[in-house]
This record gives structure tokens, C-alpha cells and sequence, in this order.
């Protein structure tokens, strides 16, 4: 294809800063003070990791400001400088233990000089103990004027694109940070925690902002009658439990005001923004489909994706191929191959690393897939395509290699199925998740047939919904993978390309959400896999996940039901009984993540069973939620529940719904040409789904 837009451009370099904080965007208050306060209650996780900032006013260029640290030695301190090379740290000498609340507090007598610092712990331990109260006169010199903005979980490292830059980030919670204009004693900082603030401590607080205020949005509060808000950067993560949560209410929405704390990370990344070096506008002919814009430097080249839909409101084609970006969102920039434990033993094969597995490895601020863990050892639950994302390249896959070969994932796997319609010469309009999360079934209820990805994975409540009643309006439904519908997960509410996942207790994942901490911050819903909210995957696509490996891929055996009148328009001109003993992804159409019917898992009794897995080793075991009693013979070889099964049924209003129900079957589409049982089945019933009688 001829390129549609060329040019030179200059290159440069632009460095990502990750870390999530707080910025405060009125500064008079601040610059005003002489004597202060400053105070909060914090959970850290990283105490001994270095210097880190809580709360201040701060310019790391200038030396200049106040700030709240946790310091080199674990220990909380207050940090003053005049901005001319002079620096004093008042230090509680008492280093602070990971994961335990404190309250925290530091003042400063512009009078008398004199520093005091309160280190507190919520739950005093006789034998393990971290209090500290220290006063100290210091020297006359007082904090410089400094221009950096107030700062929470961060100090000001100077300007980039036009955005404060924050550095000594913190990791861990922050409840109830407050600055006062004059010096408190602990008893008095004590009660500052109250809501509503006790009048008598009223005329000396400058801002009490309460983070259990405002949770899905990124502004934080403050609930004095000064108003100073502010802004959070990088998605720190909200409805959190805070240093008063009883356990007693598990939903933050029930009883926000035990959960005002914010876990902050200095491996956050929402937005990298990056400067525009170009800009290419879609004219308004150009054909729906999968672009990329291909970059070269020398020799070095690049690719990068972007999906051209039809604008709002029109189709091209009666066929929508849905692109699962919130799966690829879910998996962008993942670490699993280079820091999960165990991963050569669940794999069954030596660890083979990209180029790209080793470049994410040493560069950790281009942020975190929902299955890895940040550096304090918390679930990650954000994810954000503004970012550049190693892993959705063409021809670029951070992925497993086994003995049955390349085992592709996500985009480029749902690259297979671009290349099938192209090549089979089907009309097809491209949309995406986020666009079937803003638009519902408006979107997809334009067309005849819907084709998803190879592992649409991640579905917002407005998606499922879209879904179900899209078919129960006599759409048709073809998916094309495994281990879909699996997992809720929420869009934000007005920040573009992020979402948010709370991992429970039951399901496959490398870390859980805390206890308390299940509900997602964007829109109050319970997290986890949909299965566990009542919505199993079948009663959309006929099958729920249940197995998974990732060594060699098997291939699928016809069933009684592929025989029946039902399924004809399925098997016509198909005599094989093995179907897709063969493909690009682990040498087989049946692999990686496989779908079985059963009513347990939504299932429809009218589900027709037309083919189902074999071939597969014992290292595909069943999804954790199986797991009920761990035992030997849960492999695919011993365990006749650990299989795939494709299904076809019919819905109402003459509409159906064909499912694949394995990762690995677009791979085997290409074969021989095109010319194969595979490629012969899905035409099949794409030409049927496409056709308006009913079925």
C-alpha cells in the first residue's frame, strides 16, 4: 500500500517522568507563612528507599522551601532551605516501619527558631517501637521564598512541556494532610483530624484537604473555608482504605470517609506527555481499517499503530471487527516475562527475552501493565495508552516462545484476523472498546455481525450491556478467541485512554487488590471477574474460561452437535473430523487460553457443542476459580474440564452467536493460503451471520 502521508521530521529526545503527587495551584497562601505546620497521617511503603517528599513547599533547583520528607535514613524529617546553598534537616532519629499508619507532623517557630518533629504510630508497638518527638532550636536563617508550587508525595525538580515536574516521589498512603499558619502541639494536631474541623483550630488552618472527597475525578479537596484544591498527576489510586477503616464496610461509597487516602507511586504514569513532533489528519474518505505510522531513523525503524473507524453515527460495512484496546490498555508495557515468579515452571520452557522485554526492564518509567506490581509491592490497577507501548507493534511481540513456536499476543495475533478479512476480500468497519465504552449499542447495533479480537479480556459494564442487548435484538455475534468477558473493568469518566481494574481474591492474577479495596475508584463498581458478579462470559458467548498453557497449542474434534441440521451452515463443504491441526501460533488452533461450555458458566441449555480440544499437555491447567481444592490431575491430559469447546446458539429475534473459544485459532487462518478448515469454517459462518434470514 502506498503510504497516505510522508515526510522528515527533526528528532529528538523526550523524557518520561513518572511519579504520582499533588499539585496545588494557588501559591499566595504558602509563600505567605512564616510559622507553620505541617501534618498528615501516612502509610509508607518504602520507608528505606531514600528520600521522599509528604507534604511542602519545595524547589529541588533552588534549595529553597519547606517540605515534609521521609529521609535518607527512613526516619521523618523537616527539610528548610534559604535557597542559597543553606539546607537544614531536623530528623526524628527514629527510622519508620513499612506499612504501618503514623501520624506525622512537623512545625517551624519563625520566632523562636525552633523545629518539632511528631512521629506517632496508630498502633504503638512495645518491642518494635517508632515514636519520636523532637524539638530543636535552630539557627536564625529562615525558609527561602521559593516559586515551586505546594506539593503533596513530591517536591518540585523545575518545569518539562510546560508541567511541574515532581521528584523524591513517596510510596504509600496519604490521609488527611493539613497546613496550619502557626505551631501545633500533637494534641491539637490530633484533633485537626476531625470532620468537620473543631472551631477553635479553624482560624489557623490555611487547607485541610480531605481525599475522600471528589474519589473518581483527579482533584483533591480541601475542606477548610479557604477552598485551596488541587490536582492529582499520574492516577495515583483513590478509595483507598485509610488509617480509621474499621473493615466493616467493604464499599467506599457507603462510607467514603474511611477511605481518604491516596496510594501514591513513584512508578506511576497516566500521561507521558510527550511534545507533538507532527500531526497527520484522517481525511474523511479514508477506509476503516488498522494504520501504522511507520518512523525510520537510519536504520532503525518503527512502527505505530493507530485504528481508523467510521465517524459517528455511519457504517461502511455490515461487519464491525471490534479491536479489544481495553485488553491491549490491560497488557501495555507488561513485566510478567521478566519479573514473575515461576514463570519458566508455568510455561513448561526456558524464558526467551525481546529486545523490548529487556528495554521495559531497565526503563521503568514507561509504566506498568494491571499485571505487574509497582516497586512498593502494591497491585497495579490504572492503565493508559498515552504512552508509548512496546508491546503493540507489528511484527513486535512480548511474548512466549515454546516448543510449538511463536506464541503472538494480542495485537499482533488480532493482526492474523486483519489479514484473513483482507485477504478473503470481506468488508469489515474497524471500531474499538473505548469506542463501544462511549458510544454502547448505538455503536455496534448499526451492524449485522460483530467479530471480536482473539482475547477480549476486559469489558466495561457498558459494554456488557451493549453486548447483551444487542443480541437479544438479533444481532450476531462471532468471537473469535479465549478467556473473553472475563474481567470488569472501568473507563474514566473524563480523562481519555485509561482504565482501572480492582482484582479480587478469585481470579488469575499476580497480585490482588487489598481487602477493602475491590471497588474501582472511577465509577464505584465492584471489581474482578464478571463470573463473580453474576454475568459468567457464557451467557454472552455460550463458554467461560477454563484452561490455559503456554508451551504447544492442539486443535479441535468434531462433536456430535457439528453434525446436526442446526450446524450445517457451519460444516458445509467440510468432510475433516480434526479441525486446525495446524497454525502460526504453537502449531495448533486450539491454545494459550481456551473457553469450555458449561452451564456453571453461563452457558445456554440450547448451546450446540460442535468440536472440542485435544492435544493439549498438562502444562494447561484450570483458571484458579476452578481450583476450589488443589490436587493432582488438573492437567489438560488428566482433566477432562481443562478444554476448549467451540459452540454455536441462536438468540432471540433470528440473531446467533459462533465462538472460537481459543486463542490461538486466528493463527491458523493463513494456512496453506487461506485454503484450510479453519478459514473454510469461519467464512462459513460469516457469509450465514451476514445473511438477514434469520437463523
Amino acid at each position: 500500500m502506498e503510504p497516505v502521508a510522508a515526510g522528515e521530521f527533526a528528532g529528538r529526545q523526550q523524557a518520561i517522568h513518572a511519579g504520582s503527587h499533588g499539585v496545588i495551584g494557588r501559591d499566595a497562601p504558602f509563600a505567605a507563612l512564616s510559622s507553620f505546620t505541617l501534618q498528615a497521617m501516612i502509610w509508607p511503603t518504602t520507608p528505606a528507599r531514600g528520600r521522599q517528599a509528604l507534604l511542602g513547599k519545595w524547589s529541588e533547583p533552588d534549595q529553597s522551601g519547606y517540605a515534609l520528607v521521609i529521609d535518607n535514613d527512613a526516619t521523618l524529617a523537616l527539610m528548610l532551605g534559604d535557597g542559597e546553598d543553606n539546607v537544614e534537616i531536623v530528623s526524628s532519629g527514629q527510622p519508620l516501619h513499612e506499612r504501618e499508619w503514623y501520624l506525622v507532623g512537623a512545625s517551624f517557630d519563625a520566632e523562636t527558631g525552633e523545629v518539632c518533629i511528631h512521629q506517632v504510630p496508630l498502633v504503638e508497638n512495645p518491642l518494635a517501637n517508632s515514636v519520636a518527638e523532637v524539638c530543636k532550636t535552630r539557627t536564625s536563617r529562615r525558609p527561602g521564598r521559593s516559586h515551586a508550587p505546594f506539593m503533596i508525595a513530591a517536591t518540585y525538580g523545575g518545569e518539562a512541556g510546560g508541567r511541574a515536574v515532581g521528584t523524591h516521589h513517596y510510596n504509600g498512603k496519604i490521609d488527611s494532610p493539613r497546613i496550619a499558619n502557626r505551631v501545633l502541639d500533637r494534641d491539637s494536631m490530633t484533633a485537626l483530624l476531625q470532620r468537620p474541623i473543631p472551631a477553635d483550630l479553624r482560624p489557623a488552618v490555611i487547607a485541610a484537604w480531605d481525599f475522600a472527597r471528589a474519589i473518581p475525578t483527579t482533584r483533591i479537596e480541601d475542606a477548610s473555608a479557604n477552598r485551596i484544591d488541587g490536582m492529582l498527576v499520574n492516577l495515583p489510586m483513590r478509595a483507598m482504605t485509610g488509617y480509621n477503616w474499621t473493615g466493616k464496610e467493604m464499599n467506599w461509597q457507603h462510607a467514603p470517609e474511611q477511605y481518604g487516602a491516596i496510594h501514591f507511586h513513584e512508578d506511576d504514569l497516566y500521561d507521558a506527555g510527550w511534545e507533538a513532533d507532527f500531526e497527520y489528519t484522517i481525511p474523511a474518505d479514508m477506509r476503516s481499517g488498522v494504520y501504522a505510522a511507520r518512523l525510520t531513523s537510519g536504520e532503525d525503524e518503527d512502527h505505530i499503530p493507530f485504528f481508523v473507524r467510521p465517524p459517528r453515527g455511519s457504517r461502511n460495512a455490515d461487519l464491525a471487527l471490534l479491536i479489544p484496546t481495553a485488553s491491549y490498555w490491560a497488557y501495555a508495557n507488561e513485566h510478567m516475562v521478566v519479573e514473575s515468579s515461576g514463570s519458566e515452571i508455568f510455561n513448561g520452557h526456558l524464558t526467551s527475552l525481546s529486545p523490548e522485554d529487556l528495554f521495559l526492564n531497565a526503563h521503568p518509567e514507561f509504566g506498568h501493565s494491571m499485571y505487574d506490581v509497582f516497586f512498593d509491592g502494591s497491585a497495579v490497577c490504572h492503565s493508559s495508552r498515552l504512552r508509548p507501548i512496546l508491546n503493540m507493534r507489528p511484527g513486535i511481540t512480548i511474548s512466549w516462545v515454546g516448543p510449538g513456536g511463536n506464541m503472538p499476543w494480542q495485537f499482533n495475533a488480532d493482526l492474523h484476523i486483519v489479514d484473513w478479512l483482507e485477504a478473503m476480500g470481506h468488508d469489515y468497519d474497524v471500531i474499538t472498546d473505548d469506542d463501544l465504552d462511549d458510544e454502547g449499542l448505538q455503536l455496534i447495533g448499526q451492524y449485522s455481525a460483530v467479530m471480536t479480537g482473539t482475547h477480549p479480556e476486559y469489558v466495561s459494564t457498558r459494554m456488557w450491556d451493549a453486548f447483551d442487548t444487542y443480541l437479544r435484538q438479533g444481532g450476531r455475534l462471532m468471537y473469535m478467541g479465549g478467556n473473553g468477558f472475563y474481567s470488569r473493568v472501568a473507563y474514566h469518566g473524563t480523562l481519555p485512554g485509561v482504565v482501572e481494574l480492582r482484582r479480587t481474591e478469585v481470579e488469575f492474577r499476580e497480585k490482588s487488590a487489598a481487602p477493602g479495596e475491590y471497588y474501582h475508584s472511577f465509577n464505584g463498581e465492584y471489581g474482578g471477574i464478571w463470573r463473580r458478579i453474576g454475568r459468567p462470559p457464557g451467557t454472552l458467548v455460550g463458554v467461560g474460561m477454563a484452561v490455559e498453557g503456554f508451551d504447544i497449542c492442539g486443535y479441535y474434534r468434531r462433536k456430535p452437535g457439528s453434525y446436526e441440521s442446526r450446524a450445517e451452515f457451519i460444516f458445509s463443504g467440510i468432510d475433516d473430523e480434526i479441525i486446525g491441526d495446524f497454525g502460526v501460533v504453537g502449531g495448533g488452533a486450539a491454545g494459550i487460553e481456551l473457553d469450555r461450555c458449561d452451564g456453571d458458566l453461563g452457558s445456554p441449555p440450547h448451546t450446540l457443542v460442535l468440536a472440542s480440544s485435544e492435544g493439549l499437555s498438562n502444562q494447561y491447567l484450570p483458571t484458579v476459580e476452578d481450583c476450589l481444592m488443589i490436587s493432582p490431575g488438573l492437567g489438560a491430559m488428566d482433566n477432562s474440564q481443562a478444554r476448549g469447546d467451540m459452540v454455536f446458539f441462536e438468540t432471540p429475534n433470528g440473531g446467533g452467536v459462533f465462538s472460537t473459544s481459543s486463542m490461538s485459532w486466528s493463527g491458523s487462518l493463513c494456512h496453506n493460503g487461506y485454503d484450510n478448515n479453519v478459514s473454510k469454517v469461519t467464512d462459513n459462518v460469516l457469509r450465514r451471520f451476514l445473511d438477514p434470514a434469520p437463523l
